[in-house]
């Protein structure tokens, strides 16, 4: 596994309304392809694009079969072995996006809030 590369599970998802589906991997590449950790942090797709700037717009382009979202407002931990089917590999011009996403969603750009 890599940062970057989208997931499908076989697993039902209590979060997702017991439905399995697909993930973006966003740990760092260390975690992702080390088989001693058996978990990785991910950002859930979905099929309902709402155009927000902590979204990565995906599509058929992408390996997914309609146009989809990563949504990096819902980070998620997922055990590696419930990502059953690999779907694709981002680009790395794709990658940029993402990170800009992933910046937003966490307010990496936000002054630092000191404690009142």
């Amino acid at each position: 596994m890599r940062r970057g590369e989208i997931y499908r599970t076989r697993h039902e998802v209590r979060e997702r309304g017991g439905k399995p589906g697909c993930y973006l991997i966003v740990s760092r590449d260390f975690v992702a392809g080390n088989d001693d950790i058996d978990a990785v942090v991910c950002v859930p797709i979905y099929s309902r694009v709402l155009g927000i700037s902590s979204e990565v717009g995906l599509g058929v382009d992408d390996g997914l079969a309609r146009e989809s979202a990563a949504r990096c407002d819902f980070l998620t931990l997922m055990f590696k072995k419930k990502l059953t089917h690999f779907v694709a590999t981002l680009p790395v011009e794709r990658i940029g996006e993402l990170n800009r996403a992933l910046a937003y969603a966490l307010q990496l750009d936000a002054p630092t809030m000191r404690n009142k």
